[in-house]
């Protein structure tokens, strides 16, 4: 399974078998990577081995560590990487649009990093997990959504055993989140949901800097579903700030 479907915790009397259970779970949790010898964090695991940091701070450290950043960053659509923090670090599916834009927004104005803290310290973490218990998968269980349409997001970005969330890098949810519609649950040999549509987007911009002496305040780029990466990625080029991102008409 790509993220766990339950709680494993670190307790002051684990076994070092306990210990690397953990970490595994930590891992496996993160993506389901293969983590070669050379990128697994030795010097974080040893941390923790000794317990100067608690698996909320392990989680924080492999989440920004360069292994995950360039297989669920810098690989992936932006929405997907949202997607896949969402799935990773809170155990369930975005519920709408406005938690995508949030993530986004934050991630251009204040950086990779800042973003993912603001998962790992946001109260629905601590309530969650606390400080010893590997994020797990939450979502799948109808109650710990706040709207009914977060368990059919749930069961499109967690498609099974022998998923390894780096293999798919664009969005599944982004139509059904902008359009605020529920998903329909597609067999697993379907990856893309929601693809090939021409629905359109209003992306509102400010403070974007461009080569020529002109300076837009705030600026509406009109864009469809397939060309919706390249429009961001132009736009954090320009350092422009991400305000709002819309279904039109």
């Amino acid at each position: 399974m790509a993220t766990l479907l339950a709680p494993v915790k670190l307790y002051a009397n684990s076994s070092s078998e306990d210990l690397q259970t953990v970490i595994r779970s930590v891992y496996k949790q993160l993506g389901n990577p293969h983590v070669m010898d050379s990128e697994r964090l030795i010097a974080a695991e040893s941390k923790l081995g000794d317990r100067s940091i608690t698996v909320r701070e392990f989680v924080r450290i492999v989440a920004k560590s360069d292994f995950y950043r360039d297989r669920y960053f810098s690989a992936c659509a932006p929405y997907r990487a949202v997607e896949l923090n969402f799935l990773h670090l809170l155990g369930r599916a975005p519920q709408d649009q406005r938690e995508v834009s949030e993530h986004i927004v934050r991630t251009v104005a204040e950086g990779y990093a800042a973003d993912i803290d603001s998962y790992i310290d946001s109260d629905e973490y601590q309530d969650a997990f606390g400080e010893d218990t590997v994020p797990y998968s939450r979502g799948k269980n109808s109650a710990n959504n706040a709207k009914q349409v977060g368990y059919n997001r749930m069961f499109v970005l967690d498609r099974g055993a022998a998923q390894s969330d780096s293999a798919v890098q664009s969005s599944q949810l982004v139509f059904a989140l902008a359009t605020n519609s529920s998903n329909v649950i597609k067999p697993s040999t379907s990856n893309v949901i929601g693809s090939g549509t021409e629905k359109r987007f209003k992306i509102v911009v400010t403070g974007s800097k461009f080569d020529t002496r002109r300076r837009v305040s705030q600026t509406e780029y009109i864009v469809s579903l397939s060309n919706m990466t390249a429009q961001i990625q132009r736009i954090n080029r320009t350092s422009g700030k991400i305000v709002s991102i819309t279904a039109i008409a």
